[in-house]
């Protein structure tokens, strides 16, 4: 596979680089001669210990010693927009490469995977499982995508033309790219964050979610009308519905979301039913289908809702289907199934929102409600009571005040977000929203202050359809998680409104939070960990539990590998429903065209159906195993403590990496922390600047810091031997270790090396790159490996080429960097140097932040 991708994408890149040449920049020829001479300074320069200053003064020297420094500086700013296009193009011709590098039809897929179970006699144990079955990809409007919607586009039909290797198209979009802008002017609105990954669903899972399904019932012989679990594949949005410190998502953004989820199903539906009834002109049957295509065109277009829900269609839908097999012999009858199966699955919504908000929020507003219609007496009394007493309290509330009788307008507009979802639920169907997260959840009393909002709000009188669903994130509030969903289920309340929700219980799990509060191992490990507490608990009281993963995309946030991720839990772990969130680079790479998301989401689903099928040994952990990572875990959160604890840990956040520019990008309508205060707290850092900032300073700290450690105290207490045998034995291990590999392969020290001898930051920089080295050594030792990633080719190969591209950016941001700590002030063109810089690194890492 490797000599396929040195082929199809190394050399492809070499040859369709040299057009760049050609590109309308201004003095195009002059950036493009120069950069390869800056990158070769800089890889050369790296080499022989000189710091990013001396690189670019050097150059300068070199090839411009006679021109201002403002001239130097829009070279600077010329070959960063140089290198972002070539970013793009290498993206494309690897996305045009997919199906060459990838074993699309091999291992991991549904194929595979039913072809082995039918020969293993376990067909029948494989069409139960998918009739319960379900994989929850959530779409986040977490922002980490720095393409803007018109550049996604163009990569898009860049990559077709690399396909069909049409120059003059590559040429003429390479054109095209030249002249269009990288940046947003403003920052999105949510609602313009919600239209940018509509596109993704009408032009990729659209396609991919029906062909799937499809392919599979039509190998296992299940007739595609008649497949009676539509959520085997479906998609989750965050847009429109994550209040989590987002100030700029209200009621009214929440409904316009819901409207143009719906708008764009039915443009999809619409569309294909025109083509459909083009072969459907038989007697009897063409009358129907002219109702139903006309139909959805009113409730499209006019307003006039022909069809409230999709039971309604499709009722007009199989009525044709009866008539084609009683009186037209099938003919056409795949065509209409295939249509059917999609407004199954699509329903009227296309993809199901989720609200989401901080506990902490709660808490307020449960404050202000009590104070305006008990008094400050009353206030002061629950301020007081303990949890149980407050449980109490709020259970016995029977009506909300107003919206308008609450002094505080935030908690005005938190009830009549609540009472959006009667809005959406009425238009879209249940399925449209049908949760409520609950973000930093460290409480029975914080899940029931949801429900009884809910409940007044939408159903006083009856039951309620919203899942309340605790999100538990830090160290200590995973360890307390099964004791609190325990209290939960035990209380008569919350007992009786799951079991009108088909006594299931979805709980989230996040790794953002997870890792920035207790480093990657002890993060990692605790997710695990309560799963199976949770399962445990869960079965006890006959609930059956479905665990939603925060993971994002980079290893560093539970990203990384998740085919591997999901293989490797055990039957101690509930395994009904695989749900996850996927975000910014690692939709557009993963899930941005057809063939590649068709591939992820076999990978998948296959994963979680091949644990079901065919446990092993390999996920399925001792107690000796777990004790061992229990170990190392205590070893690697202490190491992480300590070192988060550093007096220069926050003052390096801020002071040296670009994490206050990340407010700066205009990619996401999200403020940068949850605090409106001037002062930086560590505790209201957003996870993806967090992350995000180690990654443009080439550091990664949230994805290996304590592994080293970890690994060399195990040897000196001589068990090495058992760590390696770990390594050997457990897939949930090797998937740790080798999604750190990738945070590790990414990672360049040499660029920030100047900081060893700065006088403020010197010790802390020795301390990361002192962690970096030992992890480094450490994992290749466990692994047996003599290089990083040598178990996966491809990927080595595409981070090798990759950073080698991005090296010039990456100096460029350190010379600025280091220009103005030697300068103790700040210097505009240098911040703007840096922001721009910031682009093209992020991108070329797909899936860093």
């Amino acid at each position: 596979m490797s000599n396929t991708y040195q082929t199809e994408v190394a050399k492809r890149f070499t040859i369709y680089n040299s057009l760049f040449l050609d590109l309308p920049f201004d003095d195009i020829y002059r950036t493009g001669t120069l950069l390869p001479i800056l990158s070769s300074a800089c890889h050369k320069g790296f080499e022989e210990g000189k710091t990013p200053k001396e690189i670019i003064n050097q150059f300068f020297e070199g090839m411009m010693s006679s021109h201002s420094m403002k001239e130097k500086h829009n070279l600077l700013f010329q070959l960063v927009q140089y290198v972002e296009r070539q970013v793009v193009l290498f993206d494309s011709i690897e996305d045009a490469a997919f199906e060459k590098i990838n074993d699309v039809k091999g291992q991991g897929t549904m194929n595979a995977l039913i072809s082995r179970a039918e020969s293993d006699k376990k067909k029948e144990e494989l069409i139960e499982k998918l009739r319960t079955f379900s994989i929850r990809l959530t779409l986040t409007a977490h922002p980490t995508q720095f393409y803007p919607g018109n550049v996604l586009a163009i990569i898009t039909d860049l990559e077709t033309a690399i396909r069909n290797n049409d120059l003059g198209s590559i040429d003429s979009l390479l054109r095209q790219l030249g002249k269009t802008a990288f940046i947003n002017r403003e920052k999105p609105s949510p609602y313009e964050e919600a239209v940018s990954l509509c596109w993704f669903l009408e032009h990729v899972f659209y396609k991919s979610i029906p062909d799937i399904l499809a392919r599979v019932l039509r190998k296992l012989d299940i007739p595609l009308h008649e497949w009676d679990n539509p959520d085997l594949l479906k998609v989750g949005f965050w847009p429109g519905g994550d209040r989590d410190g987002n100030p700029f998502v209200t009621h009214q953004i929440t409904m316009s979301v819901a409207d143009k989820l719906q708008e764009t199903i039915l443009k999809c539906l619409y569309r294909d039913i025109r083509k459909v009834r083009r072969r459907l002109t038989f007697t009897g049957v063409e009358p129907l289908m002219l109702e139903a295509e006309k139909g959805i065109y009113k409730t499209l277009f006019s307003g006039e809702k022909v069809f409230k829900s999709k039971e309604e269609l499709l009722e007009v839908l199989l009525k044709a289907r009866d008539i084609i097999i009683e009186k037209h012999d099938g003919l056409f009858l795949d065509l209409l199934d295939e249509y059917i199966l999609k407004v199954n699955v699509f329903g009227f919504y296309f993809a199901s929102m989720d609200m989401r908000q901080d506990s902490r929020k709660h808490e307020a507003l449960w404050e202000e409600i009590i104070e305006v219609t008990e008094g400050k007496d009353a206030l002061a009394a629950y301020k007081d009571a303990t949890e149980k007493e407050k449980i109490e309290k709020i259970l016995n509330f029977k009506t909300l005040p107003s919206p308008q009788s609450l002094k505080d307008e935030f908690h005005q507009e938190m009830l009549e977000s609540i009472a959006s979802i009667s809005y959406v639920q009425d238009n879209n169907g249940t399925e449209g929203l049908h949760r409520y997260i609950i973000s930093n959840c460290q409480s029975a009393l914080h899940i029931l202050q949801v429900y009884q909002l809910n409940k007044l709000t939408l159903a006083p009188k009856g039951n309620l359809k919203l899942d309340i669903v605790p999100l538990f994130e830090t160290i200590d509030d995973l360890a307390a998680a099964p004791g609190i969903m325990e209290q939960l289920y035990t209380d008569p309340v919350y007992a009786k409104h799951l079991k009108s929700r088909g006594g299931k219980q979805t709980i989230m799990l996040g790794f953002s939070d997870g890792t920035k509060d207790g480093g990657y191992i002890r993060a990692n490990w605790s997710i695990l960990r309560a799963k199976e507490g949770l399962t445990l608990m869960s079965r006890k009281y006959d609930v059956s539990v479905i665990f939603f993963d925060g993971r994002g995309g980079p290893p560093a946030r539970g990203g990384g590998n998740m085919h591997n991720f999901y293989a490797s839990l055990g039957d101690q772990v509930e395994n009904e429903e695989i749900q996850v969130t996927i975000q910014g680079q690692t939709i557009s790479a993963n899930y941005g065209k057809p063939v590649s998301c068709t591939y992820n989401l076999e990978q998948l689903l296959s994963a979680g159906l091949e644990n079901h099928l065919y446990p092993t040994v390999d996920n399925r952990l001792t107690e000796d195993q777990k004790a061992l990572i229990d170990e190392m875990a205590d070893i690697s959160y202490q190491a992480y403590k300590e070192f988060k604890s550093h007096p220069q840990f926050v003052p390096y956040l801020e002071k040296v990496t670009p994490l206050k520019f990340f407010g700066k990008t205009n990619i996401g309508s999200r403020p940068l922390k949850r605090s409106k205060g001037e002062g930086m707290k560590f505790e209201d850092l957003r996870a993806i600047p967090f992350v995000g900032s180690w990654a443009q300073m080439k550091q990664n700290i949230p994805g290996f810091y304590g592994v080293g450690k970890a690994i060399d105290e195990m040897e000196k207490r001589g068990k090495k031997d058992q760590v390696v045998k770990l390594y050997q034995d457990s897939l949930f291990f090797r998937s740790l270790m080798g999604n750190s590999m990738q945070s590790l392969a990414k990672s360049f020290y040499p660029a920030t090396a100047y900081l060893k001898d700065d006088k403020t930051y010197g010790d802390f920089w020795a301390l990361m790159h002192e962690e970096y080295q030992r992890s480094f050594d450490k994992i290749l030792e466990v692994s047996g490996m003599s290089t990083l990633l040598e178990d996966n080719e491809v990927s080595k190969k595409s981070i090798e080429i990759r950073e080698k591209i991005v090296l010039p950016l990456i100096t460029i941001q350190q010379f600025a960097i280091q220009e103005m700590l030697d300068a103790g002030k700040e210097n505009t063109i240098l911040q703007k140097l840096i922001l721009r810089t910031m682009f093209g690194i992020i991108n070329a890492a797909r899936n860093a932040a």
